[in-house]
């Protein structure tokens, strides 16, 4: 058994503080962009994916900004049909082509629906993820479990990316 001076145990100690400290801090900083970025994505992907009691349809493209299109809203079932909604989409499109969509309740909002719509609304965790990958690898040292989160984001995105 190695005799330590008084001072040098406490030391030892103090250092692993620091590392306690660190774990901590980065598994909150992990925690709070996951959270973050589920809240909001969920600001938009609840329109999409928990369809019961929504109005659902198509929208025929009429005129296109920068980033939103309008044009009429023809339902399926027992919607409301619409003269003009207005949709933000992250790439142009062309004029009289047909989007699925979704109503957003209370207003002439819609927001793609079916797969596309889906993997779209979840863009913004798909981001977290990617971040939150840098964290597992610089701040915690968990490369494979680093890999594994980088490549869900980056197969949430991609995926995203082909189905607009």
């Amino acid at each position: 058994m190695v005799k330590r001076s008084r001072s040098r145990r406490i030391a030892e100690g103090t250092w692993g503080l620091v590392l306690l400290a660190r774990v901590v801090g980065m598994s909150a900083l992990i925690v709070l962009l996951l959270a973050s970025g589920a809240w909001d994505s969920w600001r938009t992907a609840h329109f999409v994916m928990l369809t019961k009691g929504r109005e659902r349809g198509t929208m025929t493209l009429v005129s296109c900004g920068e980033s939103t299109c309008t044009g009429p809203f023809e339902p399926q079932g027992s919607a409301t049909a619409r003269q003009k909604v207005t949709i933000s989409l992250p790439i142009r499109r062309r004029t009289g082509q047909r989007v699925p969509v979704a109503v957003e309740p209370g207003t002439d909002k819609v927001v793609r629906a079916g797969w596309g719509g889906i993997l779209y609304a979840w863009v913004p965790l798909g981001g977290a993820l990617l971040l939150a990958a840098v964290v597992f690898a610089g701040g915690l040292r968990m490369r494979r479990t680093a890999w594994g989160v980088a490549a869900a984001g980056a197969a949430l995105l991609a995926g995203a990316f082909l189905m607009l």
